[in-house]
This record gives C-alpha cells, sequence and structure tokens, in this order.
C-alpha cells in the first residue's frame, strides 16, 4: 500500500523541522519546500556568519534537515505574489491610518494557498506546516483549534484560510508544548543554542517598521498636527503611518501627563492623542469576515474575541450590523482596539472565524 504524501512547507525554522521529523517517523512520504518570499539567499556572503544572521540561513537549515531525514526539498520562489499580497498590503495599510497584520495575509495569501495549491497540482493528499494549531474533525465537518500549548498558540493568524482546506491540513506541532519541540530539534542536530525565535515582521531587517516604512514610500512622511481629544492642537507629527492606537513611545510631546495615540485621521492628517483611560472602548465594528461557523452573523451570539495576537482573548457578544460585518460588544472594555488588525472569534479551543477591524 502506497504511503500517504505531504508536502510540507519548510521555512528552516525549529517548528517545521520538526514537523518533518515528525512526519517521517509517522510513516508519510514527505516533501520538503521552502518559499523564498523576501531576500535573495546569496551563500558567498552568509557563510562567515552565525546560523541565525545568515540570509540564507532558512534554506540552509531546511536543506540540512531535510538530508538529515532523506526526504527531497526544493525551493519555490513566490516572492512576486509576497510582495504584492503582503507588503503592498502592508504598506497601503499604514498609508491609509490602519494597522494591518501582514503574518495574518502571508498565510491567507501566500504560505498555506502556495502550498495547498502546489499540493493539488501535484495530486499529493496533504500539506503541513509547523504552525502552532489543531484540526479536528466535528461530526460531518472539519474546524480549526488552538494548539495544546496556549502560549505558542498560533490560530490567530490562521484564521483566514479556507474552510475546505482543512480536511487536508496538517500540524504536528499542534498537539506538543515548545519544550517538547526543542528536544526533538537537539535529536536532530539543530544548532538550538544558535537559533532565535523571531517576533519580528519577517522583511523589516533594520531599524523597525517606521524605517521600513519611510523606505518604501518617501512621500508618507507627510507632517500633520497632534491634536487632543478637544481638538486642541498639542504639536506635530512625521505623518499618520508612523503611529497607531494605544502608541506612547516616541511622540515628542511634553505635557503634564502621558499621552497616548487613540487614533489617526487620514481625512485630516491629525493623530488625536488622550490620556490612557481614554484608550478603551466597549465595542467595534468588522468585516471583510472569514467564518468556519455559518451560524454567525444571523442572531447575536456570544464568543471570546482576540483583537491581537499577543491579548487574551475576551468575551463579547456578536450581533449583525446589516452591512454584511459584524458589531463586536465586549463585555469589558478593550485597550487600543486597532483598525487593520484582526479580530477572531473562539469558543473554548475551536476558532469560529474572525474580520478585520475597521475605522469607527
Amino acid at each position: 500500500m502506497a504511503r500517504q504524501t505531504v508536502l510540507l512547507g519548510m521555512s528552516g525554522g525549529v517548528d517545521s523541522s520538526v514537523a518533518a521529523s515528525l512526519l517521517v517517523r509517522q510513516g508519510y512520504d514527505v516533501h520538503g519546500v521552502t518559499l523564498q518570499v523576501w531576500e535573495h539567499e546569496d551563500a558567498d556572503v552568509a557563510v562567515s556568519k552565525r546560523w541565525e544572521e545568515r540570509g540564507c540561513c532558512k534554506v540552509g537549515i531546511a536543506k540540512f534537515v531535510a538530508q538529515r531525514l532523506g526526504i527531497p526539498h526544493e525551493v519555490v520562489d513566490r516572492r512576486e505574489v509576497f510582495e504584492q499580497g503582503v507588503i503592498n498590503d502592508f504598506v497601503d495599510g499604514y498609508a491609509s491610518g490602519t494597522t494591518p497584520n501582514p503574518c495574518v495575509r502571508c498565510n491567507e495569501r501566500v504560505k498555506l494557498r502556495s502550498l495547498y495549491a502546489l499540493a493539488r497540482e501535484r495530486g499529493m493528499d496533504y500539506v503541513a506546516t509547523g504552525h502552532y494549531a489543531r484540526v479536528q474533525q466535528c461530526g460531518d465537518g472539519w474546524s480549526l483549534h488552538r494548539a495544546l500549548d496556549s502560549r505558542k498558540d498560533q490560530s490567530y493568524f490562521l484564521y483566514r484560510i479556507q474552510a475546505d482546506w482543512l480536511p487536508q491540513l496538517l500540524f504536528p506541532v499542534g498537539a506538543m508544548h515548545k519544550s517538547e519541540v526543542w528536544k526533538e530539534a537537539e535529536s536532530l542536530g539543530l544548532p538550538v543554542e544558535e537559533l532565535k525565535e523571531s517576533q519580528e515582521i519577517c522583511f523589516v531587517s533594520q531599524g523597525d517598521y517606521r524605517t521600513f516604512l519611510e523606505q518604501e514610500r518617501p512621500e508618507l512622511k507627510q507632517p500633520g498636527s497632534f491634536v487632543g481629544v478637544d481638538g486642541e492642537v498639542l504639536g506635530r507629527h512625521e505623518g499618520i503611518a508612523f503611529y497607531t492606537p494605544g502608541q506612547r513611545r516616541g511622540l515628542g510631546i511634553a505635557a503634564g501627563q502621558r499621552l497616548y495615540v487613540q487614533k489617526v485621521v487620514p481625512e485630516s492628517g491629525e493623530v488625536v492623542l488622550c490620556a490612557e483611560e481614554q484608550l478603551v472602548e466597549s465595542g467595534c465594528t468588522v468585516a471583510d469576515l472569514r467564518l468556519f461557523d455559518a451560524s454567525i452573523g444571523h442572531t447575536p451570539i456570544d464568543v471570546e474575541v482576540k483583537i491581537r495576537y499577543a491579548t487574551p482573548p475576551a468575551p463579547a457578544t456578536l450581533l449583525p450590523s446589516g452591512n454584511g460585518g459584524l458589531q463586536i460588544h465586549f463585555h469589558q472594555p478593550q485597550r487600543a482596539l486597532s483598525p487593520g488588525q484582526s479580530a477572531v472569534f473562539y469558543r473554548g479551543d475551536r476558532v469560529l472565524g474572525g474580520g478585520i477591524i475597521q475605522r469607527g
């Protein structure tokens, strides 16, 4: 009997490397693919650097793991679709006064979409990645769930994948704790003492995202006014693209109290500042929905909502908004709701769907 085939996305990180090892051990016929989405790989320039500093580091580790496990590996160029679907979306979002999440868009438009398309094209049975999430069969259907390790759960970044992909998705590390993954990585011979877990945006390699925005589109540096919630002009800012709700650092405003960005107003070019207690809001509207649960949007429904990856889910009620979107009413006011970010809906460990927070 022929083994079931798996197309595995190998980023070169610890998690996808361990996923490869687990799948081979479970008896799958594994084919590794590294999607090249950003930098050119230059082994000559990188050879003297430590693993995590090399431009070719990710491909190098993926090849090493594939050779160690005896599985085929290839690099597939997806730089053009990444630039169009992720980088342009990122820059356009900040330019329009919103705060996009590039990891959400990358999984939706590049990583999982590319892997799924390649697997279908090649007649392969499954697609796998090193994401911390789980897919479970529920009756006649399939559902997306949080990872077993709640501290590493990445289901927030996956809510926009298509529901009909779920039966063919495997997340081998989703049922593991990170400590177990590190032990498995050591057994593979990976340089775990050198590998670091990046918390940064993959294409922002120098400085912070503001430097990247200015390099990509210098015209975004359009000075305007800082104003208080009462409309009083408090100073000048460098451009609305460089400020996000909840931000305190880098404002350059001398005041009798700490001030935070409450919101940006693209129409007037203003950045509204407020006291910390004025950052909280009891609700928001979400649109551009992706739903796994068909019951959402017809009647009020109680769920838990994550408004950003690092924020714990909060109890809320979803209400139909009448324009194809949803109104979220939080049971306790939430701090610094950011238009452009994703709000993801949960019931227990199950992902029900989500959408993009809209400007009020």
